[in-house]
């Protein structure tokens, strides 16, 4: 069965995120005031797998093993079916 998965990565929290605190300072200065800001990734994959749990535990040890470092991010997966 082929499945569509949706991971997104941040940061833990009290983990500083440089990139982020550069890019609000440039929004102030353009004008743009915001309480805080953060920075997250998003990956899409397509996978087949017998099942969706087993397609959410392929697609958990990826960020695991790759996509994500567990000491300092969260990571959260979205599985659907997909055609």
């Amino acid at each position: 069965m082929q499945y569509h998965a949706e991971v997104t990565i941040g940061l833990k929290s009290g983990m500083l995120d440089p990139e982020a605190t550069t890019i609000q300072k440039a929004l102030e200065n353009l004008g743009f005031p915001t309480d805080s800001l953060e920075m997250q990734k998003r990956f899409v994959l397509e996978l087949d797998a017998p099942s969706k749990d087993e397609a959410k535990s392929r697609v958990d040890e990826m960020c695991r093993r790759l996509l994500a470092n567990p000491v300092i991010h969260n990571f959260d997966i979205e599985i659907e079916e997909s055609g």
